[in-house]
């Protein structure tokens, strides 16, 4: 129903961010990693969209561009996968990563994320091999984040990795392994987080 949707990026938060377009409306958009959106904050931007209806809602999820979107849609296609893991799985990888994973059958890369149990991962294959198409691996947007103290970007980094499904259990673990580092960026941070998890 909505292809992309341009407006000017008004919010981050660690589950969506929030654009307004010129005709005054708010769009709240569920994202894999809204920090990947930072360099665009207060801007007139472009997010590829993806409307689910459910029972009891109507979601809109958003990504950085057709590819990401593509394979989101593809994923939730698959039994056992609802948009939560898919955007899990597409905030700790690219497009390309998950086909490659997928064209080699490669079950113990797709169990790393939140949600994703080994007849789950079997079922991605199953249902996705040859049938998913990327093209190569494009640039990292990111821009550093200017003058954001150290703790403020690692307070929001955890907070966006525990509503990809990751347990406070699993994010303790990594918090030491974060307060030694230097990030520029939330979503850098984030990033970082998603390497000690899936490793």
């Amino acid at each position: 129903m909505y292809a992309y949707i341009r407006g000017t990026l008004q919010h981050l938060y660690p589950t969506h961010v929030v654009i307004e377009t010129s005709s005054g409306i708010a769009f709240e958009i569920q994202t894999p990693n809204s920090y990947r959106f930072q360099k665009q904050l207060q801007q007139v931007t472009t997010i590829h969209t993806a409307l689910i209806v459910r029972e009891d809602a109507q979601l809109l999820y958003g990504f950085v561009d057709c590819e990401e979107k593509d394979m989101f849609l593809s994923l939730i296609k698959v039994t056992g996968i609802g948009p939560k893991s898919a955007l899990a799985i597409l905030a700790a990888s690219t497009p390309r990563q998950v086909k490659l994973a997928i064209e080699n059958e490669n079950d113990a890369y797709l169990t790393q994320f939140p949600g994703i149990g080994k007849k789950t991962a079997r079922q991605i294959v199953l249902d996705l091999k040859g049938k998913v198409v990327v093209t190569e691996e494009s640039d990292d947007t990111l821009i550093p984040e200017s003058a954001h103290q150290s703790s403020k970007v690692e307070e929001e980094a955890l907070l966006a990795l525990e509503a990809l499904g990751y347990s406070k259990r699993e994010l303790n673990k990594i918090e030491k392994k974060m307060a030694k580092e230097t990030f520029d960026s939330v979503d850098e941070a984030v990033k970082f987080g998603l390497q000690q998890l899936i490793s």
